[in-house]
């Protein structure tokens, strides 16, 4: 049940905003003054305040801004002393909505409704937030990824453009989404762009947009990747993959922070941070004058290398670990455990399509298997992977 607090010296106006809250089907608890009013959040969870302005031993203003460093919960102002100035006060502190006494029945009550959207969207925002950060973890703790951390922690809160290479399926995306979720434009669009699946002379239309009736099936105007990630950051995956004649839009937009759309006539202002990733020796590229040299140099600024699932044999055990729990969470199994000789097993694999593949085969035992999964199990089941 949605759960209100309300905050008044005032006992006529406690009884009266209860009274018609409780008629509403929320539960209501009240506090004489602000000071009494915290010492209960402490122990409940609310989905909306009401907090009075003028109160003895504590200000309104000032349990407004307690709640703020405390508390995700939507705050209304009332007072019968309102003014212009004070609303305006309240609003800059954080306030949700301010209310002035004698309150309208009809305006007190869409503002509750709307207050406590809020308050849902807000859990539900960070709810989600928690889904993406743990979908995009970094699991593992061995050499070769923790130098991989210590690199995003160095790297992450600058502007700086970032090349990541490795093998398919080793995690390139996940080095790019954390360098990109402990920056500053953390809260700003993360755009990615898989140059490879996109056909060569659609590439441009992608990254830089195109105006209505530029080209035939140019039926209106639409903004490219670029001008979608502004003020955030694109990844440009698989970008040896890249014709050559977007490269060199690519480089001009990298050296002058601006880009045109296919058909248009004026320059396009962006702020954007270039992350790109390759499985490819960009190097060996632009011997073959497959890629442009000026654009690997500008893209190369910080190289980080993904090692192979080779490299990291450690972390086979805490990867089968989280992927099990996701899995089986997913499928609505009980989790099952990995028995000792089975992990063994699994980490004597030469695991050719890195994490990725991983990933199947924990997957394919979870689904296959009933409790446990047993040595046996894995080489049933594991099949075609060989052991080195």
């Amino acid at each position: 049940m949605t759960k209100i607090l309300i905050i008044d010296d005032e006992k006529s106006i406690r009884n009266t905003l209860r009274e018609i809250l409780e008629y509403e089907k929320y539960e209501v608890m009240d506090a004489p003054d602000g000071i009494e009013g915290l010492e209960i959040m402490q122990s409940n969870k609310f989905d909306l305040v009401f907090c009075d302005i003028k109160m003895p031993r504590m200000d309104g203003i000032e349990v407004l801004e307690k709640i703020e460093q405390l508390y995700d919960v939507p705050v209304v102002m009332i007072s019968g002393h309102g003014n212009i100035e004070t609303a305006v006060e309240a609003i800059k502190k954080g306030a949700y909505d301010y209310i002035s006494k004698p309150l309208d029945l009809n305006r007190l009550l869409i503002c509750v409704r709307n207050a406590i959207d809020k308050s849902y969207l807000i859990n539900e925002t960070k709810v989600l937030k928690n889904k993406v950060s743990r979908k995009y973890d970094m699991i593992g703790e061995s050499k070769a990824l923790n130098q991989i951390k210590e690199m995003i922690e160095k790297v992450a809160p600058t502007d700086a453009r970032v090349l990541i290479t490795g093998e398919n399926g080793t995690g390139k995306e996940l080095v790019a989404r954390w360098i990109h979720e402990k920056s500053k434009r953390a809260c700003n669009p993360f755009i990615e762009v898989n140059c490879a699946a996109i056909p060569s002379e659609l590439i441009e239309s992608e990254l830089f947009g195109h105006e209505k009736g530029s080209f035939t099936s140019a039926i209106k105007q639409r903004k490219g990747n670029f001008e979608q990630a502004d003020g955030g950051t694109l990844f440009l995956d698989e970008i040896g993959d890249m014709s050559l004649s977007a490269q060199s839009k690519v480089l001009r937009a990298l050296q002058e922070n601006k880009i045109s759309r296919i058909g248009g006539d004026k320059d396009i202002s962006v702020n954007v941070r270039i992350i790109a990733a390759t499985n490819k020796n960009l190097l060996e590229e632009v011997g073959r004058n497959n890629f442009r040299e000026d654009l690997y140099h500008r893209l190369s600024v910080i190289l980080i290398k993904v090692p192979s699932l080779s490299e990291r044999k450690d972390d086979i055990p805490l990867l089968i670990d989280h992927f099990l729990n996701e899995i089986c969470q997913h499928q609505g199994k009980p989790l099952l455990v990995f028995e000792p000789k089975a992990i063994e097993e699994m980490k004597k694999y030469s695991w050719t399509g890195n994490i990725r593949e991983l990933h199947n085969v924990v997957e394919r035992l979870a689904i296959l298997c009933d409790k446990t999964v047993s040595l046996d199990d894995v080489q049933k089941f594991a099949q075609p992977f060989k052991r080195i």
